[in-house]
């Protein structure tokens, strides 16, 4: 009887983790890709889901549906509980895996930097509930806003503070003052434009770090025409729901904080072995994990620096290259040929500010403007999954481009009476990591809902028991 095929177990189904099961379609092997989410999301236009140009499911696709026609492949929606590396078992809220081979890329979380008060109080962008509670937030804001009657108090209600000066950070504030400025003063006529403020805070003296100088510079140009007021070097020390703290001393009245200022390795990693910086796993040039061959970090979790001696960023590029370098060598391993070394190929890096407005850095040639923007509109439907989505996103911002208006302005009824804390619960990397959230109660609804509910539905059971069967 033949012998059964070694059984590969990829755990999260983030770039890296896609990209992995992928690169192992053509393998003499079982593939289990293990999620606690079933679907792919792609987080580089998560900041539009926060700013209302585009819907959840717009830029979501369900893994099943991914690998349809990929034979040799299977998925497990299930959380990851504990990983027992000698006996070569991942082990699950529903059941233990067996593998011969694990490719793990769980991805990252929010790095707080220990200050307690911004992770209560903050709002993160990691995940589908973090983009739709800074929706459901700004959007409150303005209805709250509208309606206060003392003037200090509305100001601070109408200004939003985004901490970072990274990708997300500079996407974020672009495309929240556009939201701002070009749609929500319409809708809200009684309010004064002068209100409202976007404020975006950078602790060091540069954005876009990675770029070239004239890049940031016209980042910050950028930003500014578009009514962004950048702060360099301006560290978040405390946020109580009401007041930014900076290091300083000096008080921003604002009741909104968007944390974009960094990110960590999942909590999973925890016991791999040897962490580096931002809570990275160790892993040797082939990305194997130090001490066990058969196991392979990929992505935000694994610490390799590049040819510069720097770790390599934590990027999707980085994630997507590793994880094709990781499912070669399990091929390789099963095959019996020896290992080969990841070498990261930096293509560039791309950022948008907002309408007509972004910046590259391509093959070594930095440009910015229009050419930029239309560059980056035209990379990111690429690389999106699913025709359906592809399709949808072009809609969305033509719509958005030719009506100055955003699609789904809607405050989602399930957050509607919830604070930041607690609409992002379980939030984390790609999915793998972050504990199941329950079903909310009918029971924990306000009394001033729950009572009318349950009056009308007594109502209707008296009219139909006087109906009669």
């Amino acid at each position: 009887m033949a012998a059964a095929a070694p059984h590969v177990v990829i755990v999260g189904a983030g770039f890296g983790g896609l990209r992995a099961a992928k690169a192992l379609r053509k393998a003499p092997v079982r593939v289990t890709l293990v999620d606690r989410r079933n679907y792919h999301l792609f987080q580089p236009l998560l900041y539009q889901v926060a700013t209302a140009g585009l819907a959840p499911e717009d830029i979501a696709h369900p893994v099943r549906a991914i690998f349809r026609r990929q034979k040799n492949f299977d998925f497990r929606l299930a959380e990851v509980t504990g990983l027992d590396l000698s006996g070569h078992v991942l082990r699950t809220d529903t059941g233990d895996l067996h593998w011969d081979y694990l490719i793990f890329a769980p991805g990252s979380t929010s790095n707080f930097f220990g200050l307690c008060s911004v992770e209560e109080k903050g709002l993160p962008l990691k995940d589908v509930e973090d983009a739709v509670a800074i929706r459901n937030q700004v959007l409150r804001m303005f209805e709250r806003g509208v309606q206060e009657p003392d003037a200090d108090r509305r100001r601070a209600m109408l200004t939003f503070v985004v901490v970072g000066g990274g990708p997300t950070g500079v996407e974020c504030a672009g495309a929240l003052s556009e939201l701002i400025r070009l749609v929500l003063t319409k809708d809200f006529r009684d309010l004064n434009v002068k209100d409202v403020r976007v404020i975006l805070l950078e602790a060091t003296d540069r954005l876009l770090a990675a770029m070239p100088e004239k890049l940031r510079e016209a980042t910050a140009e950028i930003l500014w025409r578009k009514h962004v007021e950048v702060r360099f070097g301006a560290a978040v020390t405390d946020f109580d729901g009401e007041r930014v703290t900076l290091a300083g001393g000096e008080v921003i009245p604002a009741h909104t904080l968007i944390w974009a200022a960094g990110v960590r390795a999942s909590p999973l990693v925890t016991s791999l072995g040897e962490r580096g910086p931002q809570g990275r796993v160790r892993v040797e040039e082939t990305l194997q994990l130090v001490r066990h061959p058969h196991v392979y970090v990929v992505g935000d979790a694994a610490w390799l620096p590049g040819t510069d001696g720097a770790p390599l960023p934590m990027m999707a590029p980085v994630a997507e290259q590793q994880a094709n370098c990781a499912g070669a060598n399990v091929a390789r391993a099963v095959r019996g040929e020896p290992q080969r070394p990841f070498r990261y190929r930096d293509r560039g890096s791309m950022a948008t500010i907002g309408r007509n407005q972004a910046v590259a850095y391509v093959g070594g040639v930095a440009f910015a403007g229009f050419f930029a923007w239309v560059a980056w509109l035209v990379l990111h439907i690429v690389e999106l999954i699913g025709f359906r989505n592809r399709l949808v996103v072009l809609i969305n911002w033509a719509y958005d481009y030719f009506l100055y208006d955003r699609a789904v302005r809607l405050i989602h009824a399930r957050e509607i009476h919830t604070g930041p804390a607690e609409a992002r619960q379980g939030r984390g990397g790609d999915g793998a990591d972050e504990a199941p959230r329950a079903p909310e109660p009918d029971a924990g609804a306000p009394a001033a809902v729950a009572e009318p509910l349950a009056a009308a539905q007594a109502a209707r059971d008296r009219t139909r028991a006087a109906a009669g069967p």
